[in-house]
């Protein structure tokens, strides 16, 4: 399987995951210039930017998904949120909370191992 085709397949699982527990998918693969999102939903009060971030046996060699998520890939994240609220806020609506996570998808043959990271990313302000 190509890394793009597994790459969509976590951002499938992840979105199906999220689902499950409740939250309601907004946006798929938003774009904001040259800025993007994987997902973004709203549940638990909050409006949740969702980086995913998929692994598999050949690629677990690289480490746990998650630290991919560097300071540039953070500001660049941090930066398509506040890009979506602005657009939200211009036509009157208000995201509520806003919320950036990242969700780790493991495969290992058929069986797949999701990772909720919530708060994954946060401003220094926030910090």
């Amino acid at each position: 399987m190509k890394k793009s085709e597994i790459g969509r397949r976590g951002e499938e699982d992840a979105a199906k995951y999220l689902s499950e527990h409740g939250y309601e998918i907004l946006h798929r693969n938003y774009r904001a210039g040259h800025l993007e999102t994987d997902i973004i939903c709203s549940g638990e009060g909050r409006t949740v930017f969702v980086e995913v971030k998929t692994r598999t046996p050949a690629s677990k060699k690289y480490g746990r998904p998650s630290a991919s998520v560097d300071r540039k890939k953070s500001e660049r994240l941090i930066a398509c949120a506040e890009a979506y609220i602005s657009d939200m806020k211009r036509s009157g609506k208000t995201p509520q909370g806003p919320r950036i996570d990242v969700i780790e998808v493991y495969y290992d043959g058929e069986s797949v191992k999701i990772n909720h990271i919530k708060n994954a990313v946060m401003k220094e302000e926030q910090i």
